[in-house]
């Protein structure tokens, strides 16, 4: 059973990864992307097997530019990856992205308007993997969205 939960978390890891590839090309040499999660779970600074920071270090290795943000679990991603770019806050990390990804359900993550947000981006394009974000109101502002487990 063990194995087969971590079969099931690392195909939804590569699925992440596989939809920011159908969303800006193949070569992700160039593009900007940003993640929103950085810990495990939500309201914690444990980055142990981080879902979060595996796609983020995926899409760099594949030459993307990545940010990271997180509220709480920031210095300790800092440590294992330093060839990540972090930020502060959710919006300044969005600043001129080609995609962000939402990556680990922290409640001040979709609270963010939606609208302010995209006009910040280069592109207005969202996968959200934990399924929290509020799709209609995040097409309303113009985005692209994608929710890992929904058409």
């Amino acid at each position: 059973m063990l194995r087969e939960a971590d079969a099931v978390n690392t195909r939804r890891r590569q699925r992440v990864i596989d939809l920011a590839r159908e969303e800006l090309g193949t070569d992700l040499r160039g593009k900007r992307i940003t993640v929103w999660g950085a810990a495990f779970k939500p309201e914690t600074d444990d980055i142990r097997d981080s879902p979060a920071l595996a796609v983020a270090q995926a899409l760099h290795n594949l030459g993307a530019t990545v940010t990271v943000t997180d509220p709480k679990a920031l210095d300790n991603a800092r440590k294992p990856h330093p060839e990540l770019d972090y930020a502060e806050a959710p919006i300044a990390a969005a600043e001129d992205a080609d995609l962000l990804l939402h990556l680990t359900e922290w409640p001040q993550f979709t609270r963010i308007d939606p609208k302010r947000l995209a006009a910040r981006t280069h592109n207005p394009k969202v996968i959200d993997a934990r399924g929290t974000l509020n799709t209609g109101q995040w097409r309303d502002a113009g985005w692209i969205t994608r929710t890992l487990g929904r058409r």
